[in-house]
């Protein structure tokens, strides 16, 4: 067996699974402002940035040849109603529409995560209506707000709109909202099995999400539920979803596998903020060895069977390969 791993040609030559930079999107925080550049602190090396840096974020990941962008939003005004998500001048949407006139677009994917949390007072993924028991997130009158947020980004130019809040049945009514809005070419990568995680701390620091009361624990998936997850993508696949979205990554790789064996669908993988900057911690401690450390999580994410990964370490590991 050695024979074939004693020089580098060798062992590239019988590589069974390829990381390129094509294969990897880069997650984006739009806020307001012009030359914003703010570090998000348990993040080292991500930042929050105004559409101008955001313009020049994209033509770097052009340049490497990276495959695309997910960009999530940090609107000015926040409400109940999360009435910033579908305003057809919020920050994504102005964002898309700058961005759309570089030419890095033709180069890039540009995804809009679809979701309420970073555009609510309390910074739950939907409508909150109050209940006998206390408050609880509902379902239905939040998959409206959510398709029509996924409309207003579509027309605004994303590529892809990418439903991460876990409400049921979102993705047929974003689907029907698409089509009424003529985006009928608009595909959903829906984050089809999404669990809740204690991997997420560092994202909602980044775009001031965290809930003000309770978790998310009644909408996003018991991380102990394989088959359930499951279910989860066959419903969103029947509802219209034409690609589908683990999150997190290393801690649900056999979800990865079982989707990967089970559905023929195009299948990423979101390595979140808490994987990021733990092996971020780790290489400042001088723990691990940066390059190695980051491909290999990478490569692993890819071999459990995730066609792309959505990850923090997207430019850095374009620049290595």
């Amino acid at each position: 067996m050695r024979r074939t791993r004693r020089t580098e040609p060798l062992r590239s030559l019988v590589r069974e699974t390829r990381l390129e930079p094509a294969q990897l999107t880069y997650p984006l925080f739009v806020c307001p402002g012009e030359g914003v550049r703010r570090e998000v602190g348990s993040m080292p090396g991500v930042f929050n940035v105004s559409v101008d840096e955001a313009v020049k974020e994209a033509e770097e990941a052009a340049q490497l040849g990276l495959g695309g962008l997910l960009l999530f939003g940090l609107p000015e005004t926040k409400d109940e109603q999360a009435s910033s998500a579908w305003d057809k001048d919020g920050i994504v949407q102005t964002a898309l529409r700058a961005l759309k006139r570089t030419a890095a677009a033709k180069k890039l994917v540009l995804i809009a995560d679809v979701c309420l949390c970073e555009y609510t007072s309390h910074g739950h993924c939907g409508v909150v209506v109050k209940t006998a028991e206390g408050y609880e997130v509902e379902n239905d009158s939040s998959v409206d707000v959510l398709a029509r947020t996924a409309a207003s980004l579509a027309v605004a130019g994303a590529d892809v709109v990418a439903p991460s809040d876990m409400m049921d049945g979102r993705v047929a009514e974003i689907r029907r909202a698409l089509d009424e809005a003529a985006q009928e070419q608009t595909p959903i990568m829906s984050y089809a099995s999404k669990f809740a995680s204690a991997f997420y701390g560092p994202f909602r620091e980044a775009v001031d999400s965290a809930p003000q009361f309770g978790d998310r624990r009644s909408y996003q998936m018991d991380g102990a539920n394989l088959r359930e997850a499951m279910r989860e993508i066959e419903l969103d696949l029947s509802e219209g979803a034409d690609i589908i979205l683990m999150k997190p990554a290393m801690p649900y790789l056999d979800v990865i596998r079982e989707a990967r064996e089970r559905y023929d669908v195009p299948i990423g993988a979101y390595q979140v903020s808490g994987e990021y900057s733990m092996l971020q911690a780790a290489f400042q401690k001088g723990w691990l060895e940066p390059e190695r450390a980051m491909l290999e999580s990478l490569i692993g994410i890819r071999r459990a069977g995730a066609d792309f990964i959505v990850t923090y370490f997207a430019k850095d590991a374009a620049r290595v390969l």
